[in-house]
């Protein structure tokens, strides 16, 4: 008689069918371009107007694949309508950028990483993977549920970063800073209430440092704000305002970079 498979064992398997089944359609010149030139991304299909492929040529001809070249009025890539794709549309498989270990261990140095909790605006998250690119952070990181997918919204708002900038989409937040803190980073979460300022949390402090972002309005979860190290607030000149959260990393990235 056959034993029957447990029931997290099934959930498992059929999790990793529509893994793999999963593709993204990529769209705007930039994002396209970006996409054709990363050897890391597995491509299937690519459609584009005869104007959109003349401005890609080089690219698509580097890469192998052959365009459906299609009429403008009637775009063939099964998009939103309303999406500015420029007449490029390229579908595709996630990226896999490997476990969190390879690419966030210090190995002596100042990293640093940022990790979301419930950012699921593909826009704010396209601009954080852009600054988390510029300032040279190890890793952008979210949790599977709850948070923005790689969607071709968020690949054109990051403008090339996605391609570039490790985004990691993982199972638990909690568990995935326990991680980081194994490994020797700091966990420092941004509060707009916190009592102390980021930039006292980071004066002494030349190890890793993970800053925590939570979205706007709920801001970070309770079970998060106790996995932090330390609460912070980035320091106004007034005693009003705010900001939304893909520049509050980019100010959080600057300050520590400045300071490193």
């Amino acid at each position: 008689m056959k034993q029957k498979k447990p029931a997290w064992v099934v959930q498992k398997e059929r999790d990793k069918r529509a893994s793999a089944a999963e593709t993204v359609w990529l769209f705007g010149i930039h994002a396209v371009r970006d996409a054709l030139e990363n050897p890391m991304r597995e491509r299937l299909r690519l459609v584009v107007t005869k104007n959109a492929f003349d401005r890609l040529a080089d690219v698509i001809a580097a890469s192998g694949m052959e365009p459906e070249i299609s009429d403008p009025r009637k775009f063939a890539a099964p998009i939103d309508p309303q999406s500015v794709h420029q007449g490029a549309a390229l579908e595709v498989k996630p990226l896999d950028w490997g476990n969190l270990s390879d690419i966030c261990a210090p190995h002596g140095q100042p990293a640093r990483v940022i990790l979301l909790d419930r950012v699921t605006d593909p826009h704010n998250v396209g601009a954080i993977l852009r600054s988390a690119e510029v300032f040279g952070a190890r890793a952008v990181v979210a949790p599977h549920r709850h948070s923005a997918p790689e969607t071709g919204a968020l690949a054109k708002t990051a403008s090339g970063a996605l391609e570039r900038q490790p985004y990691l989409r993982i199972k638990n937040l909690a568990t995935t800073m326990e991680a980081l803190r194994e490994m020797g980073y700091t966990l420092l979460g941004l509060d707009g209430e916190a009592d102390g300022t980021l930039h006292e949390a980071i004066q002494g402090n030349n190890g890793a440092i993970a800053l925590v972002l939570g979205a706007e309005g709920p801001g970070l979860r309770d079970k998060t704000k106790e996995t932090c190290d330390q609460l912070v607030r980035i320091d106004a000149s007034g005693g009003f305002g705010s900001l939304n959260v893909s520049n509050a990393a980019a100010v959080s990235l600057y300050e520590v970079q400045v300071k490193s």
